[in-house]
């Protein structure tokens, strides 16, 4: 009866044994224990200082914080914890020999938040190095040898707030880093930046360029450089203000100031609109999720109504439906965070005149060529198109010695006076010119005779008496044979 009760009792130990380890592997607890080179307190394991050369294997499943910072790590492959560690947000790996990093190695850690390289000898930063880090928020980089850093190595990575790149080489701006939708911090100082996307940077928001440090670079010496950074002074920006005496340019092998350049005082440039224009102004802040209130030139809240021509928007931005001259002034932006507040003012100038758009444009230009081309028309058709000659004209008209005579008197360009009359005065003096116009069928068009014929005589009626004319002398003005008598 003994030995069946001893067989009895030992099935229950190994019962309970096998529930036991059931239950601690349910609830994500590993059955071994904390690596030998390492110091484990609860979910943390630190394996700092060991001089490892590779990472131990075996780590606990819970792990939720590894250092392995201060050893002789060089490669970081795939393939470098065989176990998958859903549970760490938190992997410190500086002060090692690192020289490469597989493009798998994070593969394992999908949850990791805070990522620390420094102080390491990385060269590049290669494709889509971190991108399977989406909830990655920090990653530190500095004190490496980096000298490229490529364009898809952060994608996907829309988490990153804060990336440290200091102290390394690298001599192309990152742009691509800047427009990272939640980045607040951006370290590039001490490297080998000799310019910058100028325009680029002026166009990002205040809380962008409240965290991107540019000091102890060889920049090249320009206005432009100097507008930029003075700008940043003029608002207060961290890295203006914390890191100035470090702000230097390079100009003719020489290291400058970039605030004694021998350029233009800054001044802040107001808004510009036109009647009738459609504009938004932004109280550009130095921290996100402020709450914004505007305020008119007359001390007057702006509504957040959407029936006001000017109301300002869910996120704390100024829009006019259509800018009036009364809109003009000075707007204060008032910007209260949980770690400061802020005051902006910001200037609306307004031009009196509606701005021309582009379709007004073109049709000016338009009606401008063709007026000309008309222009150009008319003077041809003047010169080449001119009345018809004598030998296309059909029968002539009978004279008409009144018609003649009321012709000859307006188109006459002379004294009224007998040619004979006054004989003793000058010759010089006593000269006119005449047009004559054919009186009959004997002469041709301009006054010209025609062969075989000769010019009448008309009868001396006084003194005074006026020469007669073809009714149709109006024609003369056309005649370009002057006869001077």
């Amino acid at each position: 009866m003994q030995p069946l009760c001893d067989l009895r009792g030992l099935w229950l130990l190994l019962l309970s044994w096998f529930l036991l380890l059931f239950e601690v592997a349910r609830a994500g607890r590993p059955v071994f224990s904390c690596p030998a080179a390492c110091l484990c307190a609860s979910n943390i394991l630190s394996c700092s200082k060991q001089q490892l050369p590779n990472v131990p294997h075996s780590l606990p499943r819970y792990t939720a914080l590894l250092d392995l910072s201060h050893n002789n790590l060089s490669r970081l492959r795939a393939e470098w914890t065989p176990t998958h560690l859903p549970y760490l947000h938190s992997l410190l790996l500086s002060h090692n020999h690192l020289n490469f990093i597989s493009s798998e190695a994070f593969s394992p850690v999908p949850k990791l938040r805070y990522l620390d390289l420094s102080s390491n000898q990385l060269r590049m930063l290669d494709e889509s190095l971190f991108s399977g880090l989406q909830s990655l928020e920090v990653l530190l980089l500095y004190n490496n040898h980096i000298m490229a850093v490529d364009r898809s190595a952060f994608e996907d990575v829309a988490q990153l707030q804060k990336l440290y790149l200091s102290q390394n080489q690298i001599s192309r701006f990152p742009l691509e880093l800047v427009r990272l939708p939640k980045l607040t911090l951006l370290d590039l100082s001490s490297n080998k930046l000799k310019s910058l996307p100028l325009s680029d940077l002026q166009k990002l928001p205040a809380w962008v360029k409240n965290g991107l440090y540019l000091h102890n670079n060889p920049l090249e010496c320009t206005c432009e450089l100097y507008q930029l950074f003075a700008h940043w002074q003029h608002r207060q920006l961290s890295p203006v203000v914390d890191f100035q005496e470090d702000l230097h340019c390079v100009s003719a092998k020489k290291l400058h100031s970039v605030f004694n350049l021998n350029c233009s005082e800054y001044k802040e440039r107001a808004w510009e609109a036109h009647l009738g224009d459609t504009l938004t102004i932004h109280c550009d802040t130095k921290q996100q999720e402020m709450t914004k209130v505007w305020v008119t030139p007359s001390n007057e809240r702006v509504p957040d109504a959407a029936n006001s021509t000017v109301r300002v928007f869910e996120d704390g931005s100024l829009h006019f439906q259509q800018v009036q001259v009364e809109d003009e002034g000075v707007y204060t932006c008032y910007a209260m965070g949980e770690a400061f507040n802020e005051t902006l003012s910001v200037e609306l100038k307004v031009y009196n005149f509606t701005q021309h758009g582009h379709h007004d444009t073109l049709n000016t230009a338009y009606t401008t060529l063709v007026g000309c081309i008309l222009s150009v028309v008319l003077v041809l058709i003047y010169l080449y198109l001119t009345p018809c000659r004598c030998w296309c004209r059909g029968v002539e008209k009978p004279s008409s010695h009144q018609g003649d005579s009321l012709s000859s008197s307006m188109l006459s360009t002379t004294p009224n006076h007998d040619p004979m009359a006054g004989g003793d005065k000058d010759d010089g003096f006593d000269r006119r010119v005449a047009f004559l116009e054919p009186a009959g069928p004997g002469q041709g068009q301009n006054g010209k005779l025609k062969p075989g014929n000769t010019l009448p005589v008309p009868e001396a009626t006084g003194k005074g008496q006026r020469r007669m004319s073809d009714p149709e002398s109006v024609s003369s003005v056309f005649s370009d044979t002057p006869i001077v008598v």
